[in-house]
């Protein structure tokens, strides 16, 4: 009878045999699945890779399902989400379940990030690999940036903004890349469609792959030996002391480590679940309207440390720190394994690795708590209360002063001084004609710059020229106004001709 039975597959079996034959993967499968593993490894100090793919997994799945309903629209975008919350059955839930498995992917791939630099698994052969899993940070950092533009709210069009002006301080590619972001030179109809491209198709496509660049390293070079202080890298004998431990001592990954990675990514998956269930979603918070400054707009909790760094610099340091800060950090981080792809793994030997870790974990701890409660400006309040000083209206005409009006009715001064009374996150009006051109005040208004936000659709032709009108009175006691040198030259020797200002030429 058994042989019977061996003679005679069943239809699985069948099924099964005929596919691989075809495709040739069986084999491939069982080698991953069996390849050993250094016994003291199967730990569960090695169980964070595994989650964070898993995680992934779940993103890919509940983000599908999202697109399905979600419209990357800037004037429908915010209402499909609301659709989803309210008239989607479990919408709320699977929105939930989308923003916090975000969450908790950061959170994993940096614990994993961590462990990995702690043991030493970045050295020699594994540099590649360590290198790959800073790129794979970077895009999971990436895939919540744009995730968080998507929801269009007012958290998500002003981090879109500061995002869009440390952008553009790029040295020669700033501009493209926020024409690019953008889809232009502010905020408009095109921002969100790029954005739901970004986080759909282009950052998930480079993550997908890099991600089995990085299984198949873990696969080919094997899973990384527990640490043992005195046990020194050397390139010309690790690998061969490598496979000797894993031929003596080393145990098939399936079952014997494959199991506490089951177990640990379950748990993950059930803690996404928990806190999508009790917590409900994130967002969206009110419309996005570029007018209502006072709603303390803030960054999702992965990037509050940023925030809070920013908010504490004095603004003349904002755009070094941007620059050098992360250009260094990610510089050193992807450099290591190759300046120290050798020497002693365990962390009692490396007291530098450790007291490094330590440091950046508070200071990350810490800016992250003040993130949650430090003000979106340094100085910033509801100056717009108060009357412009009458000296600022003396000898005005009926347009300046109605430009004054739209000054005092779109809360400018909640970012800017005047009189020496205002916000401080831009720079005070007093003189701002003698450095800025109408062209150039006009332009600043309609498409913003800096950390000025675009008020191209929040002000109507007439409300701008008005409010252009009136800063063009403010400059220093008998001072010229600014003037545009390469139009002068132009000019020179011409008639002046009166011009009707652009932006009411367009409208």
């Amino acid at each position: 009878m058994a042989n019977a039975k061996k003679n005679n597959p069943s239809v699985a079996g069948k099924t099964l045999a005929w596919f691989d034959h075809r495709l040739g993967l069986l084999k491939p499968a069982m080698e991953a699945a069996e390849h050993p593993t250094p016994e003291r490894s199967a730990s569960w100090w090695y169980v964070f890779g595994s989650a964070a793919t898993v995680l992934l997994v779940l993103q890919v799945m509940t983000g599908i399902l999202l697109a399905l309903v979600y419209t990357p629209s800037a004037a429908e975008a915010w209402n499909s989400l609301q659709f989803l919350n309210h008239n989607v059955t479990l919408g709320w839930f699977l929105r939930a379940m989308h923003g916090w498995g975000s969450d908790f992917m950061i959170a994993i791939v940096l614990i994993h990030l961590v462990q990995v630099f702690m043991f030493g698994a970045y050295k020699f052969p594994r540099e590649l690999t360590w290198i790959v899993g800073v790129f794979l940070l970077v895009l999971t950092l990436g895939m919540a940036f744009t995730g968080q533009v998507l929801r269009f709210d007012q958290d998500a069009y002003w981090g879109l903004g500061i995002g869009a002006s440390i952008t553009s301080r790029i040295p020669f590619i700033g501009d493209p890349m926020v024409h690019m972001l953008l889809g232009g030179p502010i905020i408009g109809g095109a921002t969100l469609s790029h954005f739901f491209a970004l986080h759909v198709f282009v950052i998930p496509g480079i993550l997908l792959a890099l991600v089995g660049l990085h299984v198949w390293m873990v696969l080919r070079l094997g899973i990384n030996e527990w640490p043992m202080p005195g046990r020194i890298v050397n390139k010309a004998t690790y690998e061969r002391e490598y496979h000797e431990t894993t031929e003596k001592t080393g145990i098939p990954f399936v079952p014997g480590a494959a199991w506490k990675d089951a177990v640990f990514a379950a748990a993950i998956i059930l803690s996404v679940m928990a806190c999508a269930w009790f917590l409900g979603p994130i967002g969206p918070t009110g419309q996005p309207d570029p007018t209502i400054i006072q709603t303390s707009p803030r960054p999702d909790y992965a990037f509050l440390w940023l925030f809070a760094v920013l908010a504490y610099l004095p603004p003349e340091l904002e755009t070094p720190f941007i620059f050098i800060a992360p250009a260094l950090a990610i510089g050193a981080m992807l450099a290591l394994p190759l300046l120290f792809g050798e020497g002693e793994k365990h962390w009692s030997r490396r007291p530098v690795a450790v007291v490094m870790v330590t440091v950046i974990a508070v200071a990350l701890g810490v800016f992250t708590h003040l993130g949650m409660h430090e003000p979106w400006s340094p100085v910033m309040n509801a100056w717009s209360g108060d009357a412009i000083p009458a000296a600022y209206l003396k000898n005005r005409s009926p347009l300046e002063r109605q430009g004054a009006l739209v000054l005092q009715n779109k809360q400018c001064r909640d970012c800017h001084a005047l009189g020496g009374v205002g916000g401080q996150r831009g720079p005070a009006l007093d003189g701002v004609a003698n450095r800025l051109t109408e062209d150039q005040l006009i332009r600043q208004v309609l498409q913003g710059g800096g950390n000025m936000p675009a008020y191209g659709k929040a002000l109507s032709p007439a409300e701008t020229h008005a409010l252009v009108s009136f800063l063009e009175t403010l400059r220093g006691k008998d001072e010229p106004p600014a003037e545009d040198y390469s139009r002068k030259l132009a000019n020179s020797g011409a008639m002046q001709v009166s011009h009707v200002p652009a932006y009411l030429s367009v409208h």
